[in-house]
């Protein structure tokens, strides 16, 4: 099944700017999001899919790639059977002059010399939190597990007390020369990787790789304010280097949890308190929660249902250092249910008391409504 287009599943143009892309991204994350649509699993499928879509949008050179290659420019690297790190969109040219071909070093240069020590690729790791961890920030252990040096030979993939020789196959040139028709192509020797030497005795324990697969605990410290959709780089902890070269570096994707009583609007929180229709009328101070404990506010005679109260600063700090958000506490009146008699007769005798300056938005909305009564 073909893939949709990544601005088609984030609901943007093409000629959207990162902040539209950003918002975009956080409102389907939300509406899709596991927590929110237990067992779902179209619901998972379409939070996957958002997913990859703003990793591949939110990176300025990425998206480059994306618009000039569309889902190529990721797929051809998969299809090399090295999925895990970040694509090279050139390498789409590789797959269609053959793998290496000194045809694209021709027109466009070569990316590096096979005999040198290679940097290695960066991994990418999703990490869910809850909503606290994220508003007032936290530390984290995570394990991955990614080609690491190999120590017992120093990364150079060579058995202590062996040499490199000269490959037989492409005789030290680093190429193999194949006739197409007319044309005699030169490609990369797949005995040497292009280097033009090869080593007699490989290291036994990573059988010349130079790497070997390894579990690494990495401790993350997360900053207070971040959202789903942050990303966190932990500098050298992605795949290691070949021959020597060094790590790649791992980027953390977070993605935040539901919480049960707040829901964040940027930097602002909104939370929503029910209390009776006695402290409603009559006015009552009353404690609301907030991320660092209890707040007290006032609530005034003849409080209706809806009104909000803000509480300045109360809200998530800004992951860049800018201050707080607030904290916005929507009134919700709670009109009893289960009445004993007495209570009933109590506001019975209450309604008989009443006139009408005692209700008077209900006044006002029959003044509205009496012609269509009528």
């Amino acid at each position: 099944m073909a893939k949709r287009d990544y601005y088609e599943t984030l609901g943007v143009p093409r000629n959207a700017d990162a902040e539209t892309i950003k918002k975009s991204y956080r409102k389907l994350a939300l509406k899709y999001h596991p927590d929110k649509n237990p067992g779902d699993k179209a619901a998972e499928e379409s939070f996957k899919e958002l997913g990859e879509a703003y990793e591949a949008l939110s990176d300025v050179q990425k998206r480059a790639a994306y618009d000039q290659y569309g889902h190529a420019a990721f797929d051809a690297r998969a299809r090399a059977g090295r999925a895990g790190g970040f694509h090279d969109p050139f390498e789409i040219f590789r797959e269609v002059f053959g793998g290496g071909s000194s045809i694209f070093d021709e027109f466009f240069g070569s990316r590096h010399d096979p005999t040198q020590p290679q940097r290695g690729d960066d991994l990418r790791y999703d990490l869910e939190i809850s909503f606290a961890e994220a508003a007032l920030g936290c530390e984290k252990e995570i394990s991955v597990s990614k080609p690491e040096r190999c120590e017992a030979c120093e990364g150079s993939g060579v058995e202590a007390g062996s040499r490199t020789k000269t490959c037989a196959t492409c005789h030290g040139r680093g190429q193999v020369i194949s006739a197409r028709g007319i044309f005699s192509i030169a490609q990369t020797c797949p005995a040497c990787q292009g280097a033009g030497r090869v080593v007699e005795k490989p290291c036994v324990s990573c059988h010349g790789a130079g790497r070997r697969d390894h579990s690494s605990k990495i401790k993350l410290r997360i900053p207070a304010g971040v959202d789903t959709g942050s990303r966190l780089r932990s500098g050298g902890n992605g795949e290691a280097g070949l021959r020597g070269g060094p790590p790649g570096d791992l980027y953390v994707v977070l993605h935040i949890k539901a919480h049960e009583i707040f829901h964040r609007d940027g930097d602002d929180l909104l939370c929503e308190v029910p209390v009776s229709v006695v402290q409603a009328a009559l006015g009552a101070e009353i404690e609301v929660p907030t991320l660092n404990g209890k707040a007290a506010i006032k609530i005034p005679a003849g409080t209706q249902s809806g009104t909000i109260f803000r509480l300045k600063g109360k809200g998530v700090k800004n992951v860049q250092g800018y201050g707080n958000g607030d904290l916005h506490v929507r009134i919700d009146v709670e009109v009893p249910t289960h009445l004993t008699s007495a209570q009933k007769a109590k506001l019975q005798e209450f309604a008989e008391l009443c006139d009408e300056n005692v209700n008077p938005i209900s006044r006002g909305f029959l003044e509205k409504a009496k012609n269509l009564f009528r």
